[in-house]
């Protein structure tokens, strides 16, 4: 008899629902869910232990284009499937409940692809495998170890904290570029302005003045004349030259390994790239060794998670050095890139037999210091983008006046 193929149900067309609600443990807590009724959608609240208050329709929003999934969406299931296996719901009707209680479809059709495996006896790593733009190495081989030792539960909730943490470094990092991005564009939009529409007006005056101008305030004309006779063009090139830039960028290893170790080298931003770096590593090595994956396989997702290629070869380069019976506090302190504290960490975990732990505290000891060093370049960007522009408008304006001081000293 042939056998039946499996088809992927349609997922029905919910409507989604805004509600509030009290937990289990009494504390007000408030979301939104896809359900077919506001009898369905209470129905699926109290199966979850919540007990709902106000429960309306969401109405609907036009939207361009199908919506993704991101990173932080991932995350946000990582933590929902940890509280539900630790709750002892079944790993299928789990990933079921976080399913129809999700508003964005793309995710509602990933795990129904991945409950319909799940349930027709494939393993969950690989059944995530099939998924890899949305789920890497790490996370499936997490989820391996986690089925091979019958610890699901607590190896998701490993998985969580890890992803959360990892969207947060991410969101501090994503701050601290954006903060000298900024700056540069406003004193770069301010600067344009003012050779556009302010210079032209100060060298119709110079042109009577019979004399020859100071170099400085011949250098701005000159850059004021250049963008308005040929303000198009340059666009256009800048243009053209990004476009190619970004795809050699995208196709060239080598100029993104260069990119990364010069982006270390950048004041402030790079030492919290650094630090960012060595919390990853130290962040995703911990999870994994502590999940029972081997320390070799580990090093290789570190390498792949640090963010940085620098450290990327650093960290494959102790791999190597490790396998070929080095400890890895003296392969590390090879690499002259660890910080002593680092190195001294990992020492005391290997003579105590805590590695993991020890990187927890050093991943923790970076993701703070991050967490300081952005708040403090957040508080400084105010005076950091006044003293920028107080030096572009200062400089334009004493290029302008220089002439009327000379003629002021002639006539004098």
């Amino acid at each position: 008899m042939a056998k039946k193929r499996k088809t992927t149900p349609k997922i029905d067309e919910q409507a989604i629902f805004t509600w509030k609600g009290v937990n289990r443990r009494g504390d007000k807590i408030a979301g939104e869910l896809a359900a077919d009724s506001i009898t369905a959608a209470r129905s699926q609240l109290r199966s979850q232990g919540i007990t709902p208050s106000v429960v309306k329709k969401k109405p609907k929003q036009f939207s361009f284009g199908s919506p993704s999934i991101k990173s932080s969406d991932i995350a946000v299931i990582s933590r929902q499937l940890a509280t539900m296996l630790s709750a002892g719901v079944p790993l299928v009707q789990a990933v079921e409940l976080i399913s129809k209680g999700h508003d964005n479809m793309a995710v509602r059709k990933l795990l129904s692809d991945i409950s319909i495996e799940i349930s027709s006896g494939t393993p969950l790593n690989e059944a995530l495998r099939k998924h890899p733009k949305h789920f890497d190495d790490l996370y499936c081989d997490l989820v391996l170890a986690g089925e091979q030792s019958g610890a699901l539960e607590g190896i998701y909730d490993r998985i969580a904290t890890y992803k959360e943490k990892a969207e947060n470094l991410k969101s501090k990092i994503k701050k601290a570029m954006t903060y000298p991005i900024a700056v540069l564009a406003i004193a770069t939009i301010v600067t344009i302005i003012l050779l556009i529409f302010v210079v032209p007006q100060f060298e119709e005056i110079f042109s009577g003045f019979g004399a020859e101008l100071p170099a400085f305030t011949q250098l701005v004309i000159g850059m004021s004349e250049a963008l308005q006779h040929h303000g198009p063009k340059l666009l256009i090139l800048l243009g053209i030259g990004l476009f190619f830039f970004l795809k050699a960028y995208k196709n060239s290893r080598k100029l993104r390994d260069s990119l990364d170790g010069l982006l270390l080298k950048i004041p402030v931003v790079g030492i919290i790239l650094n630090k960012a770096s060595l919390a990853r590593f130290a962040r995703t090595l911990a999870t994994t060794f502590a999940a029972g994956v081997p320390l070799i396989e580990a090093l290789d997702s570190a390498a792949g998670a640090s963010g940085n290629a620098v450290y990327r070869k650093a960290i494959l380069s102790i791999k190597n050095e490790i396998s070929a019976g080095m400890q890895m506090n003296l392969a590390m302190r090879n690499t002259n890139l660890f910080p002593p504290m680092v190195v001294q960490m990992v020492q005391i975990g290997e003579e105590s037999g805590s590695i993991d732990s020890m990187l927890n505290k050093v991943a923790n000891i970076y993701e703070a210091e991050v967490d300081d060093m952005v708040d403090g370049l957040s508080a400084l960007i105010e005076p950091m983008i006044m003293a920028i522009l107080g030096v572009v408008i200062g400089g334009l304006i004493v290029a302008m006046y220089l002439p009327i001081f000379q003629m002021g000293k002639i006539v004098s």
